[in-house]
């Protein structure tokens, strides 16, 4: 035999809450963003005059971002592909440079015994 309750999962006082308790909802505008590949993004703000809608909001169909004049939407992010710490060494300096330092450490080395194969 299946035990049922009729008010599972329920609490006492629970009920559907309305405007009347909840309070009236503030006023609000739709702003519209475009990004780069034209889709159309419309947010809803509090119509507040200490309430700033933001110039740049991210497109939730594909992540650019996206501006309020639909001629001209923002620039894509230019994504930088990771770089090794020899990537940027080498972005400093020319093989030749790296050869001297090369050389001038051995040098130095070679002066104080170190790793003379002894």
């Amino acid at each position: 035999m299946v035990n049922t309750n009729a008010i599972r999962g329920s609490r006492v006082g629970s009920g559907p809450m309305g405007e009347s308790e909840r309070g009236d909802a503030a006023p609000r505008v739709r702003v519209s963003f475009w990004c780069a590949n034209g889709h159309e993004t419309r947010p809803s703000f509090a119509q507040d005059r200490e309430v700033e809608v933001p110039d740049v909001w991210d497109c939730p169909r594909c992540g650019l971002p996206a501006g309020q004049d639909r001629a001209t939407p923002p620039e894509a992010p230019r994504i930088e592909p990771y770089k090794t710490h020899m990537a940027y060494v080498k972005e400093r300096r020319s093989d030749s440079d790296g050869a001297a330092l090369l050389d001038e450490a051995l040098t130095r080395m070679r002066e104080r015994g170190v790793g003379g194969g002894r």
